[in-house]
C-alpha cells in the first residue's frame, strides 16, 4: 500500500490531506483549468453496493477532468467468487490507470491496492468513507473559513461514515464528537487512531451515548442512516434504540446559531433527522454532495496524473489555513 492509493484518511499526513482540500477548492473555483489533466486516462468504477452520489461524482468527475470512466457492477465481477480480487487487479492494471472501488469489507480494497500497480481509491467499505469525508470538510471549510478547533457532532450509528469523520478531523485539529447508543460505538481501533492523531494536531475525539452533550455548542451536526446498506434486517430493530438520537429541532437547537447541519445522504427523513433541519437554511446536504465532484477530482488528479499524493495540486500561495 502506497500513497498512490486513497484508501483510508489514516494512510496520509495531515499536510496531504490539506493539500487534497486545497486543491479541491481550487478545482471548484477554476474548473476550466483542469479539464484535459487526465486526457486519455480511464478509471473502472467498480460498484458491489448500489449508488446515486458516488457514481454519478466520479462519473462526471474523471470526464471533466478529460479522462473516461469504465462502470463495473456485480454482474459483471462479482468479487471473489465469479473471479479473484488478485486476478481483477492484474488484468485492470493493464487496460486502465486507475481503480475505484464500493464494496463491503474493507478488506477487499486492501487487498485490490496490494495487487494492482494502478490508483486504488476507495468509494465506500463497510469501515470507511473516505472521500464522503472529504466532501464533508470540505463543505465546512467553504462556510466557515477553517477547520480547527471547530466542534463536530457526528449523532447515530458508530459506522463506516463516523470512522472517516474522525479521522479526517483528527488530521485537522477539529474536535469530533460521536453520539451513540450503547453497544453502536465506532471501532475501538478507529477511536485509538483518532484520539492519538489529536492528539498531535490539537483535535480531540470524544465518544459519548449522550447525544445533548454532543450537541452542545457543536459548530456542526451530521447524522447517517440508522441501518446502512446489508443492515435492513435490524431497521425495525435499530429504529426503536436510535429514537432518542433523532437530529430534530429540539436537538439541533442545543448546537450553535449558526451550527451547521450534514448528511452523506440518502436520508431517511423522519429517523435520523427531520424535515425542519434538513430543510432549514442551516443544512448544507446539497452543498456537500456536490462536493464530493470536486474533491473526488482532487484525488483523481493527485493519483492519477502526478503518481503521488505528496504532490501539492496548488501552490504554497494558493493553499488555505485549514
Amino acid at each position: 500500500m502506497t500513497p498512490n492509493d486513497f484508501l483510508s484518511i489514516k494512510d496520509f499526513s495531515p499536510q496531504q490531506i490539506r493539500s487534497f482540500l486545497d486543491l479541491a477548492r481550487h478545482i471548484k473555483a477554476r474548473p476550466d483549468d483542469y479539464v484535459q489533466k487526465l486526457k486519455g486516462k480511464t478509471l473502472a468504477l467498480i460498484f458491489e453496493k448500489p449508488s446515486l452520489r458516488t457514481r454519478v461524482s466520479f462519473d462526471v468527475g474523471i470526464h471533466q477532468l478529460g479522462g473516461f470512466s469504465l462502470y463495473l457492477s456485480p454482474a459483471e465481477i462479482n468479487l471473489g467468487k465469479r473471479e479473484s480480487v488478485y486476478d481483477v487487479a492484474k488484468n485492470l492494471e493493464r487496460m486502465v490507470q486507475g481503480i475505484m472501488i464500493r464494496t463491503f469489507a474493507h478488506e477487499i480494497v486492501d487487498r485490490m491496492a496490494e495487487y494492482a500497480s494502478i490508483p486504488i481509491i476507495n468509494g465506500l467499505t463497510d469501515y470507511s468513507h473516505p472521500c464522503q469525508a472529504m466532501a464533508d470538510y470540505m463543505t465546512i471549510l467553504e462556510i466557515k473559513g477553517k477547520v480547527a478547533g471547530l466542534k463536530l457532532a457526528y449523532i447515530g450509528d458508530g459506522n463506516n461514515v463516523a470512522h472517516s469523520l474522525m479521522f479526517a478531523g483528527a488530521q485537522l485539529g477539529a474536535h469530533v464528537w460521536v453520539a451513540t447508543p450503547p453497544n453502536y460505538e465506532p471501532k475501538a481501533d478507529a477511536i485509538h487512531w483518532a484520539q492519538k492523531r489529536g492528539a498531535e494536531t490539537g483535535g480531540t475525539c470524544t465518544i459519548t451515548n449522550d447525544p445533548v452533550a454532543a450537541a452542545q455548542g457543536a459548530d456542526a451536526i451530521y447524522t447517517d442512516v440508522w441501518a446502512s446498506m446489508g443492515q435492513e434486517a435490524e431497521a425495525e430493530k435499530r429504529r426503536k434504540i436510535f429514537r432518542p438520537y433523532q437530529v430534530n429541532g429540539v436537538l439541533f437547537g442545543r448546537a450553535k446559531p449558526d451550527a451547521l447541519f450534514l448528511h452523506c445522504l440518502p436520508a431517511h427523513r423522519g429517523d435520523e433527522v427531520t424535515n425542519e433541519v434538513i430543510d432549514s437554511p442551516r443544512s448544507v446536504v446539497f452543498q456537500e454532495a456536490e462536493n464530493r465532484l470536486h474533491s473526488q477530482k482532487a484525488i483523481m488528479l493527485e493519483l492519477m496524473e502526478h503518481g503521488s499524493a505528496t504532490t501539492p495540486g496548488v501552490t504554497a500561495a494558493e493553499s488555505v489555513h485549514v
